[in-house]
């Protein structure tokens, strides 16, 4: 492999000119550059991305760290964080964790030692959770997406979620709904805690009562939707089921609907629906879903520019990024 040492040689300079061309780190006269230029083409030199990084001490490399799912909307979110890293010329390594902490804490551990510039976290499943790991890297610049409390140092890019839930039950009662249900998320996690507190407010605004019968804990998975009807029916029957539901991620509402026609109940004809994420599949569900909006490429890459720019200025406080949910109003909710 032809190094620097080489080009000089057969340039007839010397091998510092050969860096300044190549890193351009130093104005070189158009002659010397072009007999560099081709010196380095003759001999097919390709340049050492891990010795540039280890004299810029910065590998342009960013780690992502996700929780895998059969749910879309992280996929969303990662396209987001690759795109960007694309356009400002950034690589990445993705890591899934599959929800395990000790899964996180050698994912962590890899992409230190692989030199990443920073951190991106998207693992709402160990939400809350000391990770110990931090301690030995406290200088590695972090960000947090989606997620609730930690105990380390980071800025974060948060969903409004609970102004998301009093968004979705407020356009239910605005519908004309006054019996309503909820099927949440673990309500151990941050965003299920807030996205139902978000539902209760609106209620409560409404003076409606809130039916503790009427609302379910689930996992955010399509199966949950399905276990959480599945349990409203065998102990409301049909006629004992409230007239709308608010499910707190659409993957959840799709396994409501799925449910509920499986019982021969109509949405929304029969139950009105309304989900939240806004997942790129929720328009083509059927009915199309009405839900609350997450914008997921928005958070990718706020994720990935807060990072840069953390990275640039590791002495600036930490910052706490807020994005707006917004109502998508299609078709499985009915106005009564």
């Amino acid at each position: 492999m032809a190094t620097m040492k080489d080009i000089a040689k057969l340039a007839g300079v010397s091998t510092s000119t050969v860096s300044h061309v190549i890193n351009q780190s130093r104005f070189v006269s158009e002659e010397i550059s072009e007999k560099v230029q081709k010196a380095a083409k003759d001999l097919n030199y390709a340049p050492s991305a891990l010795a540039r990084s280890l004299k810029m001490n910065r590998t342009r490399t960013i780690g992502l760290i996700v929780t895998t799912s059969t749910n879309p909307f992280f996929g969303e979110v990662v396209k987001g964080v690759e795109r960007r890293c694309y356009q400002q010329n950034y690589n990445l390594i993705l890591c899934n964790t599959e929800g395990d902490e000790e899964r996180m804490k050698s994912s962590i551990n890899t992409l230190l030692e692989k030199r990443v510039d920073g951190l991106l976290l998207l693992c709402s499943t160990l939400e809350g959770q000391y990770l110990d790991v931090f301690e030995r890297y406290p200088d590695i610049p972090t960000v947090v997406m989606d997620w609730g409390e930690t105990h380390f140092p980071s800025d974060k890019i948060k969903d409004n979620s609970q102004l998301g839930g009093y968004l979705a039950a407020k356009h239910l009662i605005e519908s004309g709904h006054k019996e309503i249900g909820c099927i949440t998320g673990p309500l151990q996690r941050h965003q299920a805690q807030i996205r139902y507190a978000g539902f209760c407010q609106a209620l409560e605004e409404a003076e409606l009562q809130l039916r503790k019968d009427w609302i379910v804990e689930s996992n955010f998975e399509c199966d949950g939707g399905v276990d959480a009807f599945n349990k409203l029916f065998e102990k409301h029957g049909k006629d004992g089921l409230p007239t709308a539901i608010f499910a707190c991620n659409d993957m959840m509402a799709m396994g409501i609907i799925n449910a509920a026609n499986k019982h021969g109940i109509s949405v929304p004809e029969d139950i009105s629906i309304i989900g939240y994420d806004d997942v790129y599949i929720s328009s083509f569900m059927v009915p199309p879903l009405t839900t609350i909006h997450q914008p997921k490429y928005r958070l990718g890459k706020a994720a990935v520019d807060t990072l840069l720019q953390r990275i640039e200025n590791k002495g600036e406080a930490l910052e706490v990024l807020p994005l707006e949910p917004t109502l998508v109003v299609r078709d499985s909710v009915k106005v009564l």
